[in-house]
């Protein structure tokens, strides 16, 4: 087990972990327990009751966070002709076609999110096995595969989050900054919950959301109760 620090220690003493929380108190409790030299980011992860590996039981999205996530992303459009020139004036970090696929299948992932013109897939989708694993494929679910690539720009920019399930079946997304304070977070928590409820597969048999709990980057996780969201 690994050693826990003086600061995690302290925070444990803040409040009981075996207890579920109302969202407000959760992070009230949060913005308490984080206590690192810099601004940690608090991360939801929401167990549900579903399978996602079946292709009917997938729960996958996007979402603007209110208040955003306290982050700039660097954005990757793949895009030719006028669709570049207007994801460069929209404020993209990075736009290009054959020679950015090039560049990433020699190992550049200076990026944080990809966003490409339908006609592109044919170059992108060369390149899943790479950006597949880390969560970087533009998908149309999430907004990514689009030829308004200035609107996607902009809701990236703007705080918007992707939510999916991993093989365990949680979703793991941040939900802004230790120093958005209690109220702030509290906003984002909710709009994202409220997107993934609106996501529940038709398939969900039994109870939908198993556990959900908020925690710092360094420290201790609080649980809220799933039965009050």
């Amino acid at each position: 087990m690994p050693k826990r620090g003086k600061n995690y220690k302290n925070s444990l003493k803040e409040f009981d972990r075996a207890e579920l929380y109302d969202t407000d108190q959760a992070m009230e409790i949060i913005t308490k327990v984080s206590k690192a030299k810099f601004d940690e980011t608090i991360e939801a992860h929401i167990r549900l009751g579903v399978d996602g590996r079946h292709a009917d039981q997938q729960v996958r999205g996007a979402i603007v966070l209110p208040n955003g996530i306290g982050k700039s992303k660097t954005v990757l459009v793949f895009a030719k002709g006028p669709k570049a020139t207007e994801a460069e004036e929209a404020g993209a970090d990075y736009v290009g076609a054959e020679e950015m696929a090039q560049k990433i299948q020699s190992g550049w992932f200076d990026f944080d999110v990809v966003i490409a013109t339908p006609d592109m897939m044919s170059v992108v989708g060369r390149l899943g096995k790479l950006l597949g694993p880390k969560g970087l494929m533009p998908n149309p679910k999430s907004g990514t595969v689009t030829m308004d690539v200035a609107k996607a720009i902009e809701e990236v920019k703007a705080g918007k989050v992707e939510y999916r399930l991993d093989k365990t079946n949680i979703i793991h997304t941040p939900i802004g900054k230790a120093s958005f304070g209690a109220e702030k977070l509290t906003q984002n928590f909710e709009a994202l919950m409220g997107a993934i409820i609106k996501a529940k597969p038709a398939s969900a048999k039994g109870q939908y959301l198993r556990s959900v709990t908020v925690t710092p980057t360094m420290g201790p996780g609080v649980k809220i109760n799933p039965a009050k969201l």
